[in-house]
């Protein structure tokens, strides 16, 4: 049997830069964070011959063509299984759709346990490529490459996208002091609210391939942002970078009628009248989790849980996409 990990993922700056209809024009940057929050999928060969699934179904088929998991069939024709039989199994700590990038955690997690099943090692930058070929190019889905590169590699880590496809993945050079400050005062709290990313990233993509002028001004000034971004937390100021996060959102919420709704502006208001010095939604928005900067945590925890909001608490994850068990 065959475990494997992937981390999940907060955006830190630059969100929205990393889809191809954007930076194969202009270019993109964003910093994304792992967390130690995780998605798991196990691989075993089974006694008897055909595909075994369980996720939120039950799958039992002979067949590659027959599976009806997306993600699972091309990641098996992917390897080329001349005979099939294997059984895998998929468990996560989070829902999906819910804004942390959990569908590239899965993806990633996915190809790392049947290429370890296959005793073959990848590299995860090779491993983050796959899974973006899967979910980009043989699913046509209309996502970015953040999800899947942040789980694959881990860590604090700035992302530039360039032109002809390739991504320069290099370390957020954080103090270890800039690191704790961060895990102590980003505080991750969910909507309740659950939805796909596809209608809106949908959106996003058409908008930017007809060079919509305000939807390419807004992400150039969100890829400016992650650039601001980069520059004060390697410098240790990190409420300016909270500041930063209000004017990213703001920013965010133009890009798409359906990325934010008034429950969600509520519950942000109440963040920053209680000790929050900004935040924004994380994902592609519509639903998902609430991540602040907070000065006064303690506060602001009281006034989110009073609201019926639970927080989700974490620590960054600096090792990514891992085999846990062979």
């Amino acid at each position: 049997m065959i475990i494997a990990r992937s981390p999940l993922r907060i955006s830190l700056g630059g969100g929205g830069t990393d889809l191809p209809s954007y930076y194969r024009e202009h270019g993109g940057f964003l910093i994304a964070g792992a967390i130690d929050r995780y998605v798991y999928v196990t691989v075993m060969r089974p006694f008897s011959p055909g595909i075994y699934l369980k996720y939120s179904k039950l799958e039992h088929v002979e067949l590659t063509e027959e599976v009806q998991h997306p993600i699972i069939r091309e990641a098996i024709k992917q390897l080329d299984f001349r005979t099939p039989q294997v059984e895998i199994t998929t468990l996560a700590d989070i829902p999906a759709g819910t804004g942390l990038g959990s569908s590239g955690s899965f993806t990633t997690a996915l190809l790392k346990a049947l290429y370890a099943h296959r005793m073959r090692h990848i590299h995860p930058v090779e491993l983050a490529e796959l899974a973006c070929d899967i979910e980009i190019n043989r699913l046509g889905e209309p996502v970015g490459k953040q999800d899947q590169y942040i789980a694959a590699c881990g860590g604090l880590t700035c992302f530039t996208f360039n032109r002809d496809g390739s991504v320069y993945v290099e370390p957020l050079r954080l103090s270890m002091d800039t690191r704790f400050d961060l895990e102590d005062n980003l505080l991750l709290f969910f909507t309740g609210f659950s939805r796909s990313a596809g209608s809106i990233l949908k959106d996003q993509q058409t908008r930017t391939q007809e060079s919509d002028q305000e939807m390419l001004a807004n992400l150039h000034y969100v890829k400016e942002l992650g650039y601001r971004s980069r520059e004060l937390l390697e410098a240790g100021s990190t409420r300016e970078f909270g500041l930063l996060m209000h004017e990213h959102w703001e920013h965010k919420k133009r890009r798409s009628g359906g990325m934010s709704n008034p429950r969600i502006d509520e519950w942000y208001e109440l963040g920053l009248a209680n000790g929050a010095v900004g935040g924004k939604l994380v994902g592609a928005g519509g639903g998902g989790f609430l991540l602040f900067y907070a000065d006064d945590r303690n506060r602001l925890r009281h006034a989110m849980n009073k609201a019926g909001l639970e927080e989700v608490r974490f620590d960054f994850d600096f090792e990514g996409t891992k085999v846990l068990f062979s």
